[in-house]
């Protein structure tokens, strides 16, 4: 007799999603192999999430949604269990930032995780050399879903120059990267600046911060430290912190210009005319 582990749907999302995946497929009278060959996948793949050895993801859940008739209910529980593989320090902020009407960063180090191609966050995400590398970088790309709400926050970026020169996981996917910085040219909710070189120094030389607003809620200053994250709304951190973007806006290059400082960098750094 085959043993069947047994999950407790309270513990986590995860544990959820694979107990009612079971209880659905079961009731459909499907063998895993079975629902993997209707969704183009292997039945040790559908055991797999079953049991929480695998991560599922959205185009996974989807897929079974439509082959067991269950009227979206993975497709809306993956959010829940794609966020809670994020850091626990990190889950807070983003829960807010998929609330916020406004979105404005200043990074000096790194492409904004809502602006990055999946290879780039990839390469990010594994210096810290986490245990499960596939489920954080399948939470940070549902991250990015924020922007194609009906509703979108307006997101504004402004990258340090050093953002663009520096080889997040070679050539290939630093070009990638940048191509799609360029792409973001005509999103109608989003905006990037670069703040140049030439600029020296700026209001943000201690680091890279985020400002998030809602319509009913006070704002709120996010920043990280080496292993965690601070969210407050403490007025007078929110106003210095508005005044000191406000700075870096009038310092940074133009939307318009910022396009063409990307591209310089493209066709000087590896040749590429984008």
């Amino acid at each position: 007799m085959a043993n069947i582990q047994t999950l407790d749907p309270d513990a986590s999302p995860l544990n959820y999603f694979g107990w009612e995946l079971r209880r659905q497929r079961e009731a459909a009278g499907l063998t895993q192999p079975q629902l993997g060959n209707i969704i183009f996948c292997t039945g040790s793949l559908v055991g797999q999430v079953e049991t929480t050895k695998k991560i599922p993801t959205r185009d996974f859940s989807e897929r079974v949604d439509a082959a067991l008739g269950t009227d979206g209910v993975f497709s809306r529980l993956v959010g829940l269990v794609l966020r809670s593989q994020l850091p626990t320090w990190f889950q807070a902020y983003a829960d807010m930032e998929s609330k916020a009407t406004y979105i404005s960063t200043y990074q000096a180090q790194l492409v904004y995780g809502l602006l990055q191609t999946e290879e780039y966050a990839r390469a990010v995400l594994a210096t810290g050399m986490p245990e499960d590398l596939d489920g954080l970088l399948a939470a940070r790309m549902e991250r990015q879903r924020v922007l194609q709400k009906e509703k979108p926050p307006l997101a504004w970026a402004i990258l340090d120059e050093a953002v663009l020169y520096r080889p997040i996981g070679g050539e290939e996917v630093m070009l990638a990267q940048l191509q799609k910085l360029l792409d973001f040219a005509n999103h109608r909710w989003v905006r990037i600046q670069v703040l140049p070189f030439e600029a020296g120094e700026h209001a943000s030389l201690a680091g890279s911060f985020n400002q998030l607003r809602f319509d009913d809620d006070p704002d709120i200053i996010y920043t990280e430290d080496l292993i965690s994250g601070h969210m407050t709304a403490n007025p007078a951190t929110v106003r210095e912190g508005s005044l000191r973007y406000a700075h870096l806006q009038a310092t940074a290059l133009s939307v318009e210009k910022s396009v063409e400082r990307i591209r310089r960098v493209m066709k000087e750094r590896y040749g590429v005319r984008p």
